[in-house]
Parts: structure tokens; sequence; C-alpha cells
């Protein structure tokens, strides 16, 4: 069966199920991931790129052979350690301990529980052995799948050990990795956490990077350890512990180890942070002077500055507040804009991390171009997120635009620019970025004249200039000129202005224009989606994709390229993804497999955990990459023309049962008496009422009507079934005998693009329902004027008091 990459985040996550109710969900992770590490250096044990050594008795078939022994979590225990102690990770690989009561339960609790566990990490979408992560990262994704919802359970207390991934991506973007020439040249996170940042700065280098990162959690270091591992980068040096009071990596002992590249995320604002710190320890890091005695955001800025290269460049993530803070702070910042250690400045949305919700920024910075009154690139990217649960979250096209924003120094109104020297200067080295950049909403001001007079503001209309630009004779179609300078007339009521829009000739050229856009796009890579085959990076394939649609896009008018890049990525993450992972995986032979839709049995019990494509013989099957509809519409169209007939007439059937219900059966009425206790017409209730022989002259002919329609219902009724069931078998019977060229039909034609173009679609009527809004809101706003209303409530008055007198009560 072919597995999808969901499969695997599904079964990873059903791991998790196993612990719920036992455990704290913050220590999920401690669990899980050590069996994800065993199972992977298991799998993967004797190939050429493996370092871990598996030693006899210490892989995962030991520990499936466990499952249902009475000392199974002491006998894990001892695998792991032993599987720890050949490779020198005793105290890192093995601080989880599976033999724990008070987790797990007692005696046949225990036993259960981790033989459910083992079971899962048994399935076949957790076998490794197959090269599957091999160039896209496979496992990776997965790790960090499992990470974001670990943070998500553990908390905001305990979420801190994780950088959402898509934050990592861009500062690694935007850290300088990307120029990295050398494997000598080196990487180095000073707060790593589980490591999921630093990765991700040397995944974004063109060469190997030698890794450096030092944690102080010992736990958590286990987890960055085994974390490395998983990424194949076992060489990596992960240390443990408090990197301002007691930094691992030094050249002699008076002097930190200086690297090429750094990033980090340190715990915001950390009052303790010179806990342990001494006059000996300083390592020349707070020349320029102490940060705040309960504020250690500095502290961390300056270790990183101190731990760069002069040739060196990075980024830290820390809060707003060290942007435009006083007192020490102001005058540590002050002298580092001086050194010209700022390259650049971006502002973070809200509520992204999991440790808090304050919004935080990205400080890049620079020693291989410092120099005296340096500029710095600023963005505010604090509006651009999606909420996602509890937390908000960057989508695809705002990494995408942070990272073009930062690397082209594009000046993008409201969004981004460069900051002179002198403007710096100008704000007392205050970098708080509203200073520099208004991404504030223009106010949408009410026009007083207009609300006197009539009219509609021409200032507002200007406001719509993106539309008018390409469509000026709509502009013309919705209003006409008003005696008044800077004010014209509504030439259609509000209720009419979508179909003035819509049936405009102008708005037909903007719809083709954006059709040829995605037909273009669509052109140039079906031969790339048709040509898919095994061994093909999926990663690589949506990376290319996306890029040539994001160009294509970007002289596209009204359309903003990044949200149809967005469109593009949301559609692969939710299903496209699983379908090229299928057939990369096992070819396109593998897109056409049916199979039973997964269930589970709980005390007899059946709980179907999906929605069946097609059932056949009371079989429920699953088309996890071609559904049915598709193979339908490409080879039975005459069958389902046939059953929407048959349909349609059992529907038709139905509403003449339920008319002559509604006629004749209320009370009193001629079919009163032949309606059931629930109050329906019904064959078996008509034939009662007939038998008994009551009905008079009046009624017996109703009832024989009754009686044949309903009969005539149930023969339409029964030839949907009919048509339903030939139809299923006639798919069934398709789908083996699909041949390679008819499965790329269905899934490249038939679904991915056609889905796509669905989405364009629905971005090309997004654009014009906030023209046709906002068009509306202003002919609504000024359509009557304050003498118009003061007109009608007079005339209002004058009819009340003219009842009221009529009644009696005159004043």
């Amino acid at each position: 069966m072919a597995i999808k990459k969901s499969d695997i985040y599904r079964s990873l996550w059903d791991s998790c199920d196993q612990l719920r109710g036992g455990m704290d969900a913050s220590l999920y992770k401690d669990y899980i991931l050590t069996l994800l590490f065993v199972k992977y250096v298991s799998d993967r044990a004797g190939s050429d790129e493996s370092l871990i050594e598996v030693p006899p008795g210490c892989s995962f078939d030991d520990i499936r052979a466990l499952r249902g022994d009475k000392n199974i979590g002491e006998e894990i225990d001892k695998i792991i350690a032993k599987l720890a102690e050949a490779n020198e990770l005793s105290g890192v690989v093995d601080r989880a301990f599976f033999n724990d009561a008070e987790k797990f339960g007692r005696g046949t609790k225990m036993v259960n529980t981790l033989t459910a566990l083992i079971n899962i990490f048994s399935r076949e979408e957790l076998n490794f052995s197959r090269n599957r992560a091999d160039g896209d990262d496979i496992l990776g994704d997965a790790y960090e799948y499992l990470m974001r919802n670990f943070a998500t359970e553990s908390g905001k207390s305990k979420g801190q050990f994780y950088t959402p991934a898509e934050v990592s991506r861009v500062v690694a973007a935007v850290a300088g990795t990307g120029r990295a020439t050398s494997p000598q040249q080196t990487v180095y996170d000073a707060a790593c956490g589980s490591g999921s940042l630093l990765l991700k700065a040397a995944e974004a280098a063109p060469v190997n990077l030698s890794i450096y990162g030092q944690e102080y959690d010992i736990t958590t270091r286990g987890l960055a350890v085994m974390n490395m591992i998983l990424h194949g980068k076992e060489m990596a040096e992960i240390a443990q512990g408090d990197v301002i009071a007691d930094p691992q990596f030094m050249s002699g002992d008076t002097a930190l180890q200086t690297f090429d590249f750094v990033v980090a995320n340190p715990p915001f604002s950390l009052k303790a942070w010179s806990a342990g710190l001494t006059s000996d320890t300083h390592y020349a890091r707070f020349t320029d002077g102490m940060p705040p005695e309960k504020n250690g955001d500095f502290a961390f800025l300056l270790h990183l500055l101190a731990s760069m290269k002069s040739t060196g460049s990075g980024a830290v993530i820390l809060p707003h507040g060290v942007l435009f803070r006083g007192n020490k702070e102001a005058t540590l910042r002050e002298k580092i804009l001086k050194r010209g250690y700022i390259k650049g400045i971006i502002g973070l949305p809200a509520n992204l991390f999991y440790g808090t919700g304050i919004p935080a920024s990205i400080l890049v910075l620079d020693k291989s171009e410092a120099r005296t009154e340096r500029p710095i690139f600023m963005i505010d990217a604090s509006k651009g997120f999606i909420k996602d649960g509890n937390k908000n979250r960057l989508r695809e096209r705002d990494i995408h635009k942070i990272i073009d924003a930062f690397t082209q120094e594009l000046d993008i109104p409201g969004y981004s620019r460069r900051v002179d020297w002198a403007e710096i200067v100008r704000n007392d080295f205050n970098l708080n970025i509203p200073r520099y950049i208004d991404g504030s909403e223009p106010e949408d001001l009410q026009d007083i004249e207009a609300h006197l007079k009539g009219g509609v503001p021409e200032r507002d209309l200007d406001g719509l200039s993106a539309f008018w630009d390409i469509m000026p004779g709509v502009r013309t179609a919705l209003f006409g000129p008003n005696p008044r300078p800077g004010y014209a007339d509504s030439l259609v009521a509000p209720e009419e202005v979508r179909d003035t829009i819509r049936s405009h000739p102008e708005f037909a050229a903007f719809r083709d224009t954006i059709r040829a856009a995605f037909r273009g796009w669509a052109d140039a890579n079906t031969p790339r989606l048709n040509g898919l085959k095994q061994g093909d990076l999926p990663k690589k394939l949506i990376n290319d994709i996306a890029e040539d649609k994001l160009a294509r896009f970007a002289p596209a008018p009204l359309v903003d390229k990044y949200e149809a890049y967005q469109r593009l990525m949301t559609y692969w993450v939710e299903t496209m993804q699983d379908d090229v992972f299928v057939i990369t995986g096992d070819g396109w032979v593998a897109a056409k497999e049916l199979r039973e839709a997964r269930k589970e049995v709980d005390g007899g019990k059946t709980k179907w955990l999906e929605e069946a494509d097609l059932t056949v013989n009371k079989v429920r099957l699953v088309a996890d990459v071609i559904p049915p509809a598709l193979v339908v519409a490409r080879f039975f169209p005459d069958m389902k023309a046939a059953l929407d007939a048959a349909e349609a007439r059992a529907e038709e059937l139905g509403r003449e049962v339920e008319e002559m219900t509604e006629e004749h059966g209320a009370e009193g009425g001629l079919l009163a008496d032949a309606l059931t206790e629930a109050g329906k017409l019904t064959a078996s209730s008509v034939k009662a009422r007939i038998k008994t022989g009551e009905a008079d002259a009046e009624e017996a002919p109703i009832l024989r009507r009754a009686a044949k329609l309903l009969a005539e219902e149930a023969a339409a009724k029964k030839a949907v079934k009919e048509a339903q069931a030939a139809l299923d078998e006639a798919v069934l019977r398709k789908y083996p005998d699909l041949t390679e060229e008819e499965i790329k039909a269905l899934v490249v034609g038939d679904k991915w693009l056609a889905d796509l173009a669905t989405s364009i679609e629905a971005e090309i009527e997004a654009r014009i329902e906030t023209l046709t809004a906002r068009v509306r809101t202003l002919t609504e706003r000024y359509a009557r004027t304050l003498p118009d209303l003061v007109a009608e409530v007079e005339v209002l008055e004058a009819k009340v008091a003219g009842h009221l007198a009529a009644m009696g009560f005159a004043g």
C-alpha cells in the first residue's frame, strides 16, 4: 500500500494518544522522540550514511520482541541505555525512563500501554529503511510536526524549547548562511533548545557547515542531539550549560570561540540571567556596559556579537522592547548601532511563540560590512499571519515576502524601507519600527458635506485607484459627475453594483488576464508534473513550480502574486503533497490503489475513522489519490447522467407526495386518515386505509392516486439504488485497469490543475467582492442626505400627529 506523508504524521500523533492521562503533555516529547530515534537509527543501521552503531540486542526489533512482556519497561530502558553507551550518548538519549509506574501505570497497565506504543512504531509508514528521508527530509518534517504539536499541548510555560519552523526559516534566510563557501565555516546557536532553528540555519547553506549549539536544560539538550542525528547531522556539537555564566565553546581559557554565523532565540527578558556570572567570566562581552540586572535580552545579544568572527553575520529573535527601552539598554543600543553591527530589523506578529504572546523582532547582525553611520533595513511584518488555534502563524506568503523584501531591500509602502543613519540619530537611536514605517490602515473618514448635500467624495473613490487603473470604464459606469467639485453621483443602486461590475467588458478582460497567467503557468509545468517518477524530491518540485507561479503572477493586475503563491502552497499542504509523496515513493501505479477505510473496534462496536469514497457490497473503500468522482466524470458520463436523471425523477415524485400530503392531509382532509402517527403519507398507511373499506366516494379516488404515486416513487428510488450500484461496480472495475497515461490525466489534469484553477477563480471573485463591498458602502453611506432625512422625519411626524388627533389626543 502506498504511504502518504500524512500517514507518518498520523501514526506519530497516535502514539501520543497512548500517553494521555498518564503524564503531563510537556513530557510526551521525551518518550515519543526517544522511540522515534531508536526506530530511525535501527532502520538505517548498516547503511553508508549511518554514523550510529546499533549493537546486537539494541535495535527496535529487540524492543518489538518485548510486547506483552511483564518486564517491558525495564527491558526497554536497558536496550536504550546500551545503545546510548555504545555511541557515547549516555545521559543524552536515555533520559526518558519507560519503567516508570507513575507515568505508564503498574503491571498490566504498563504492559498494555507500552505494547500499544511499540505497535504504532511498528507500522509500515514508520519504516525508514527505504531511504525515504534522503534528500527530502521526510523524517525531519515529521520531527517538526511533532515538536509543533508538543509545544501546543505543553502550554505557555513549557513550549520554549521550540522555535516555530516558519520563524526559523526567516531567521535562516537572513542570517547569511546562504553565502557560506566552505565546510570549514561554522554556525552557532547560543540557546539552541531542541535545535530546530540551528538546523534551519545550517540547511540554508550551500555547503555542510560545522554545527555548534548550547542549551541550558539538560533534557532539551538531549532532544537537540537526537534532532541532529535524525537530520543526518551526527557530527554537530551540542553542549549543555548556562551560556552566559558558563559558555562551553572557548578559545583557550579567557576568550570565546567565534563563529562565521550565529542564530538564537533566547528566553525573552530573562530575570536571572546573571546568576553565576563573575568578573572572570565576562569574556569581553560587556565592555560597553552591563545589561539591566533583571532583563537578559541585551546579555544574549552581546554574547552573540562577541561570538561572531569579524567577518561574521547572524540573526537573533528578541522582544520588541530591545528596540526602544531606555536607561542602560538605550546606552547599549546606541553603542551597538555606532559600531555598525545591526544590518536590519524585522518586526514579527504577536503571539507566534509558545512561551509568550508578546510580539518579537529579528535583529539581523553583520560584522562583515560594519561601519559607522550604517543605514538599517526595516520591515514591519506584524500584520502578515493566519490564526492557528490559539496561536498566530506565518503563512508561506508571509515568509516569502519577508525574505524577498529583506534580501532585495525592497521599498514597500507601509511594509519595508531602508532607514538612513541621520533619521536614526534624529530619533535618539530609538528603533521602534512604527517611528519609521507607518503600517496603519488609512482611516475611513466620513464626509460631512456629502452627508448634507449628497454625492460620493472623489477622495474615497480615488482610494480604489488600483481597480480603476485597469478598469477605468467601470468607474464611469458606476459614478457620474456631480455639480460640486470633488464629488460624484452614483449611477446605479447599491443592489445593482455587483451586476454592473461583472457585466462590464473591462472586468471580463481583467478576468481573462488572470486566467491567462494561470494557463501559462499550467502549460509550462504540466510536463514536469506528468514526468514525476520514483525517487524525485517533492520539496524540490513544489519549490520550483511555486517560484514559477510567483514570477508569472508578478505582473498580474490586482491579484497579489504572494496570494497566488499562497493558494498553491495551501493546496500543496492539504492535498497535493500526499499525492506526490505516493507517486514519487511507489510510482504512478500506486495512485490507483483503493484500500478499506480505517476503523477501530472497541467493546465489539466498530468506529469508522474516515469517510468512504466508494462503498461496494458493504465494503467501505478509500481512494487516497484519485477520487471516484474523477473516474466517473472521465469514463462514465452516460451512467452518471442516467443516475442524475433517476435521482431527479425520484426527487420530483417525492415533492409530489409532499404536495399531496400538504393539500389533503390536514385535519378533515381527504388523506387525514391515511397518515401515520408521525404525519407521513406512506404506501403502508395508504394501503391500510384502503383495506378498512371506510373510504367514501370522494376519499377513495385520492387514495388510489396516492397509492399509485407512492408506488412510482418507490420504483424511482429503487432505480436510483440500482443505477448507483451499477456505477459503483463499473468504477471499482475501472481502478485496476487504469493505464499510466489515464492516471496522469486524472491526477494532473482533472485533479491538481482543475482544483488550482478553481482557487484562482476564487481569487478573482475575492478581488471583485472587495471592490463591490467598498462601492456599495460608499453609495449607501451618502445615498440619503441630511435634508432628505429631516424631510422624511417631518412627514412621519405629521402622520403620527394626524393619527393622534383622530384618536382624540391632539395637543
